[in-house]
């Protein structure tokens, strides 16, 4: 197989996310949800990829999630639902609801639940068996991004906030941050050891953060400039979308609206190293468990509307990974 090739049958319109099967038996297997209301299940072992399923939801699609088995999908988007999609049947189950678009769907493993981040200001804990809700955490602005390690939930919402909860206890978050980042934040990840987490904006920046609060350990965070170039004698700025760690060496990748695809360790503070530059704007990034794959998503840009968002302009790249591929140098 190739370092890296395209999947075929991509979607037509904006790949929001993708998502590596969390099993090591199907750790091949990977989701894209996109604004063409589809989700798309594709076996990336192969070369050129092959497409094993495509359902056709309801509305475009923001976010897409595995169930612990990496059996069965969830999904959310301007729907204002959250389905439980059957990979096989292809049939959709309602598990949950919000008054606005789902922005962000997590599964979390220890207890079976979903987690549902929506525009309309809220998060909340949904059980699948039953298709009822367990918990809403009420959110004082719109949900964007969000992730989890162990039992940590971290929410990046407007306005630069940020709350981490114990999703054990969600009646209140444990911890209430303003983001290190001044502009409206993209993405955040959670650093897979636990200690804390990345987050992205749209002003060329990420930001790293840990979840001890003692003074000696915030006094690590920091936020760095990226994902930007000298055109016409000024600093163009592209919007940082997507991050991604790597799960064995706890480096991790950005993806940028200049096409570009960085690999970052955060604890020497230094840039791995950037690959060449995608077809388009890169929307989502994911790794595989086993730390060999890197899925990118590419294509149209949300913040400029449906310009230019047509068929043939939107893409999934799997990059194969070296067994010293974004490690560390130090």
């Amino acid at each position: 197989m190739s370092m890296q090739f395209q999947l075929q049958n991509s979607p037509v319109d904006i790949i929001s996310s993708v998502r590596f099967n969390p099993s090591e038996r199907y750790s091949s297997f990977l989701l894209a949800s996109s604004w063409d209301t589809t989700l798309s299940l594709y076996d990336t072992s192969v070369e050129n990829g092959r497409l094993l399923t495509r359902v056709d939801c309801v509305a475009p699609l923001l976010d897409c999630c595995w169930d612990e088995l990496g059996r069965s999908a969830f999904i959310g988007g301007l729907e204002n639902r959250v389905r439980m999609v059957d990979l096989e049947s292809g049939r959709c189950n309602v598990v949950g609801d919000h008054d606005d678009a789902v922005k962000s769907v997590l599964f979390h493993r220890q207890s079976g639940l979903v987690v549902s981040g929506s525009w309309d200001r809220t998060v909340q804990l949904l059980d699948c068996r039953s298709s009822s809700r367990v918990h809403i955490s009420r959110q004082p602005h719109k949900v964007f991004s969000m992730d989890m390690t162990g039992n940590l939930l971290v929410v990046g919402m407007a306005a630069r906030a940020v709350h981490i909860y114990d999703i054990r206890h969600m009646a209140e978050p444990f911890q209430r941050r303003e983001s290190s980042l001044k502009y409206m934040t993209r993405a955040v990840r959670c650093i897979p050891t636990g200690e804390g987490y990345a987050s992205s904006s749209i002003e060329g920046r990420i930001a790293v953060d840990f979840f001890d609060a003692s003074p000696d350990v915030q006094a690590k965070k920091y936020a760095f400039k990226c994902h930007r170039a000298a055109e016409d004698n000024m600093d163009a700025v592209y919007s940082v979308n997507a991050l991604a760690f790597h799960p064995l060496h706890g480096t991790f990748v950005s993806g940028g609206s200049d096409s570009l695809v960085c690999f970052w360790d955060f604890k020497a503070r230094k840039r791995l190293r950037q690959y060449p530059r995608y077809p388009g704007s890169v929307q989502a990034l994911e790794i595989d468990s086993k730390g060999s794959a890197l899925a990118i998503s590419y294509g149209g840009d949300v913040e400029i509307g449906l310009e230019g968002n047509t068929a043939g302009n939107n893409g999934i790249v799997i990059r194969s990974l070296g067994p010293g591929e974004g490690k560390s140098k130090v």
